[in-house]
């Protein structure tokens, strides 16, 4: 037991430490950080992300998420930009250079091309009095006072630092953009995220002759066959008007069997469930699935603005189309 609540004191040592030194950002978000946005924000290139090993890491991760909120960028391996990769990158780029020490020779090595150039150059490193830090048009100091490694040589508490002001930027910038919820799913629209914020009802509802309808005056019978027939375990009701007058379903079927009701000889309307939950055409999936959840149903009818059923939606649907 002893061992066990050692290693779990390290633990919580560990995301302590950093969770100190993320505080500590918060003073580090001044004119600087304001002007970073800014030139990124201007941008009509890419913005390019740089970083040698776990700085490379965190980079790569920084570029994703800018990529993925609005604002297009990807990484280059700085000791590959030396060899052919440099070429990638133009005039209308913006270059964000990552290094804790801000001596990394291979980013110190590309910088008379970076000037030649005349891109702008925005660093982020632990030391703002750094070859890099000087060099660069905007320096973001995103220094640690000490490492969540017990010897102080793992980079961890300066690495997450520098995530954490690239979410900073990367989130800022997708604020000051106007970036939807939709413009994130067409990022990723290969997703559950994707599917969640961009499927509609429409394209997964039964329409036509699929969907179950029987009059308001047909006998229990020929609903239960409809039911039968259709296979989504309910039946629309409609008027002569072809308008939604109620809904029976599996739970309906029951209740009607319950009350000993004839099949040849009991009308529909009267053991329908009259005001059934309808949505429109158009309704996100996820909404749909919403509020099946929530009333605790398996189905919901798409009426258009007069009262026509146009369509179905099983939870069946939902489920195939991969939405949870």
């Amino acid at each position: 037991m002893q061992d066990v609540e050692k290693i779990c004191e390290l633990g919580r040592a560990v995301i302590e430490t950093e969770a100190a030194m993320v505080k500590a950002l918060t003073s580090r978000i001044n004119i600087d950080f304001v002007k970073a946005c800014q030139h990124l924000l201007a941008c009509t290139g890419r913005i390019i992300v740089m970083g040698m090993g776990k700085s490379g890491h965190i980079g790569k991760k920084i570029a994703a998420t800018f990529a993925s909120t609005g604002s297009p960028a990807f990484f280059i391996h700085p000791g590959e930009a030396k060899h052919g990769d440099f070429g990638m990158i133009t005039r209308d780029d913006v270059l964000l250079a990552i290094s804790h020490s801000g001596e990394t020779d291979e980013l110190l090595a590309i910088l008379p091309f970076i000037k030649r150039l005349g891109i702008c150059l925005i660093s982020l490193t632990g030391n703002p009095q750094s070859t890099l830090a000087k060099a660069a048009m905007i320096h973001i100091d995103v220094s640690v006072e000490k490492e969540a490694c017990p010897l102080g040589l793992a980079p961890t508490s300066s690495t997450t630092a520098a995530l954490v002001m690239g979410d900073a930027l990367a989130i800022s910038l997708l604020v000051r953009r106007g970036f939807t919820a939709e413009d994130f799913a067409l990022s990723h629209p290969g997703g559950i995220l994707g599917r969640r914020l961009l499927l509609r009802v429409d394209e997964i509802m039964h329409t036509g002759d699929a969907i179950p309808k029987v009059d308001l005056d047909a006998f229990l019978k020929t609903a239960l066959v409809e039911i039968t027939h259709k296979k989504l375990g309910m039946t629309t009701v409609v008027d002569q008007d072809n308008q939604l007058a109620g809904i029976f379903t599996d739970g309906d079927v029951r209740r009607a069997f319950d009350n000993n009701a004839d099949v040849h000889q009991t009308v529909i309307h009267h053991v329908m469930t009259k005001n059934p939950r309808i949505i429109p055409p158009g309704t996100l999936a996820a909404e749909a699935l919403r509020i099946m959840e929530s009333h605790k149903i398996t189905a919901l009818i798409i009426t258009n603005d007069q009262n026509n059923p146009v369509g179905v939606v099983h939870l069946h649907d939902i489920l195939r189309a991969g939405l949870t």
